[in-house]
């Protein structure tokens, strides 16, 4: 048995989730945020059997598209406060996945 625990971003949850579950697997989401950017992320763990993994990881790659996105930018003002800087284009999207091994699962 494997456990993935996917980081996504958070406008892909909800398809990714649509997804996992037509697909007859069960996940569960937990909100989380971040470093880069500090924008919202979603890490989803899915428990699967170790024959299901690429069908799982490929849910993923569908759903999970990475994109740019213009993120505005600020620079120090000599005096108070900051200024409002170039636009800078940066990628986000897609998803960070760990396959892990499970020795034992218990459900109670």
């Amino acid at each position: 048995m494997k456990l993935i625990i996917g980081i996504i971003n958070n406008d892909d949850a909800n398809d990714l989730l649509t997804e996992i579950t037509k697909a007859s697997f069960q996940a569960t989401k937990l909100s989380t945020s971040g470093g880069f950017l500090k924008m919202g992320n979603v890490t989803v763990l899915v428990g699967v059997e170790d024959d299901q993994v690429a069908q799982v990881v490929d849910i993923f790659k569908t759903c999970c598209s990475r994109r740019t996105q213009m993120i505005p930018t600020t620079t120090p003002f000599m005096g108070e406060g900051f200024i409002s800087a170039t636009p800078v284009e940066v990628t986000i999207g897609g998803a960070t996945l760990f396959v892990v091994d499970v020795d034992k699962m218990i459900k109670l």
